[in-house]
């Protein structure tokens, strides 16, 4: 398991002034408030058309072609806020990487996915990108991950702003090629046909 951190910064000079001017039993209180969130936490989850990746080498879309794949099977978010402090949140997710047969002579793989948090129906706030590499054993094709993502700051405009103004939405960096293969509904798994 590797820890990431993902800082996202918004053009608020009030909300720098706040965090700068926070006292010591305000700053130990973070992420563990003696009341409960005012609100909800931003919705987490895998964006649809890039919560997949398949790599054909060749250009080809057949079984054979198949290089490494990678899939989100679970995103799971936990938050704290209260008062004028902004969302604190982190992520765990479980991700599923195969190995096809046109990288069977491979054993590592890197990926990249990434984090952004945006304004519910409106746009991004920030997004970055973090990369993974995953090893696969000898003789496996499959292999199953959980990273982490910290330290995701979410400002708020005011103190009655809730989490349900956001979402924290993850994927990964897909080509354009890749994300068609998505949108069509299409899917290979190294594990189908399996137990």
């Amino acid at each position: 398991m590797r820890f990431s951190k993902l800082m996202m910064v918004a053009a608020l000079v009030a909300t720098t002034a706040i965090a700068g001017c926070r006292s010591t039993k305000e700053v130990l209180n973070i992420g563990a408030a003696a009341e409960a969130n005012p609100g909800p936490c931003p919705r987490a989850f895998a964006l649809y058309d890039a919560s997949r990746i398949v790599e054909f080498r060749d250009g080809k879309e057949s079984y054979a072609s198949v290089g490494f794949t990678g899939e989100f099977q679970k995103v799971r978010s936990l938050c704290r806020y209260y008062a004028a402090f902004p969302i604190e949140a982190d992520l765990d997710l479980d991700i599923s990487f195969g190995r096809g047969p046109a990288a069977a002579e491979q054993s590592t793989a890197t990926y990249e996915f990434f984090v952004a948090v945006t304004r519910k129906n409106i746009g991004v706030i920030n997004k970055k990108t973090f990369p993974i590499q995953v090893t696969f054993p000898a003789g496996a094709d499959r292999v199953t991950l959980t990273e982490r993502v910290d330290e995701i700051i979410i400002p708020r405009a005011a103190e009655g702003t809730s989490g349900e103004n956001f979402e924290i939405i993850v994927g990964f960096e897909l080509t354009e090629a890749q994300r068609n293969f998505n949108a069509e509904g299409k899917r290979f798994r190294v594990s189908a046909g399996q137990q």
